[in-house]
């Protein structure tokens, strides 16, 4: 980052001893977003994001990619079950420069048999800590047209409608998902027996 003439910053949000690692920083250029991105490379870490001149970097902690990785097993675990066609793409980079937006999601999704879209359907984001840039007003630029934030124990929905997010008490993609049951297994030891839990629940 020095190298690029990124000055040094502070980090982002409240300290917490098992929180990502976050700092972000202020009046940054496209193009020093696009060579951060290309000097890190098929990385997985840090995961970038850029809005209107404010670039976020953020390692992930252990429990952050636990809870994002179990989230997505179970969401794959009751597609399965309900027979709904999905794909995981992980942290798919996603951007656009005239609008001056980019994220990397902990986990997203294309739903449906057609996986020729440019964009994922729903986009899932794990927060640990308090700070950093608006991931809602980047996925809307973005064209996401759904988001859930796992905060506390808990799933927020936000269904995109008319260009902005609205919260929802359901998934407009998975109607029939309960969300705080699907939460309820996040507690369990391996994401193996979370899964068996839930897919015991669904079938009650």
């Amino acid at each position: 980052i020095a190298a690029m003439g990124i000055p040094a910053t502070i980090p982002a949000g409240e300290y917490v001893p098992t929180a990502d690692q976050r700092v972000v920083l202020h009046g940054i250029a496209w193009s020093h977003y696009e060579a951060l991105l290309s000097l890190r490379g098929e990385a997985s870490s840090p995961r970038v994001a850029f809005l209107d001149g404010a670039l976020e970097l953020m390692t992930p902690s252990k429990d952050h990619e636990r809870n994002k990785s179990f989230v997505g097993r179970l969401l794959e675990a009751y597609a399965l079950d309900r027979g709904i066609d999905l794909s995981p793409y992980g942290s798919w980079t996603l951007k656009d420069a005239p609008r001056q937006s980019g994220v990397e999601p902990d986990e997203c999704y294309i739903v449906g048999a057609d996986q020729s879209r440019e964009r994922p359907d729903l986009a899932i984001e794990v927060v640990w800590t308090s700070g950093g840039i608006d991931k809602l007003e980047i996925y809307s630029r973005l064209g996401v047209g759904e988001v859930w934030f796992w905060k506390d124990g808990r799933i927020e929905v936000h269904v995109l409608r008319n260009g902005r997010y609205e919260s929802a008490r359901r998934s407009h993609l998975f109607p029939g998902l309960d969300i705080d049951l699907l939460c309820s297994f996040l507690d369990r030891p391996t994401a193996l027996q979370a899964v068996r839990a839930f897919r015991e629940a669904l079938r009650k």
